[in-house]
């Protein structure tokens, strides 16, 4: 089962066809990752979950606050699964700390929480490995293993190698 929508409304290209699970899209440093992030993100517009891990925009929002305006934009939000991965990530005790007061892995695990939780038909993932601890690496490749059959749902995974411990449906080597 394709997903719809898998043309660039720009120029009526095709991005790149997405199936459900997860796909990896590998390159080295400025060879097009985050580009092709913005055109899926383009082509799946109102599907997509998509937003710098760091958050650079949310300093004075507490990890909660980001959560909860997630979950009100996403409509097959999962709170079950959010809190899930707050244990998962070791977040619980920042959930009502500001992001300014986190440090780059804590407020990248906030946003991979809201982005794995999201519910959204598909969800871009830029580098979200930087700056976490072995513990959340592999709690998120765990994560991307148990999505990697989902029927209905796709996860781009744009990064220097392929997330390890994960069954692709499409690798894309830039």
């Amino acid at each position: 089962m394709m997903l719809p929508h898998t043309h660039n409304t720009e120029n009526d290209h095709p991005v790149l066809t997405l199936n459900p699970g997860v796909t990896a899209v590998v390159g080295d440093e400025g060879q097009g990752k985050t580009h092709l992030l913005h055109q899926l993100a383009a082509a799946y517009q109102g599907q997509v979950f998509w937003c710098d891990l760091k958050l650079p925009d949310r300093d004075k929002d507490t990890a909660q606050a980001c959560w909860d305006a997630w979950q009100k934009s996403f409509p097959h939000f999962d709170a079950t699964l959010l809190q899930e991965l707050i244990d998962a990530l070791s977040l619980r005790e920042h959930t009502h700390k500001q992001l300014f007061m986190l440090s780059t892995g804590s407020r990248r695990k906030v946003a991979l929480a809201g982005a794995l939780a999201s519910g959204a038909t598909v969800t871009l993932l830029d580098q979200p490995f930087v700056s976490l601890d072995a513990v959340s690496i592999q709690a998120v490749q765990d994560f991307l293993q148990d999505m990697s059959t989902h029927p209905t749902r796709a996860w781009v995974v744009a990064d220097y190698t392929v997330p390890a411990g994960v069954d692709l449906a499409l690798w894309v080597q830039l």
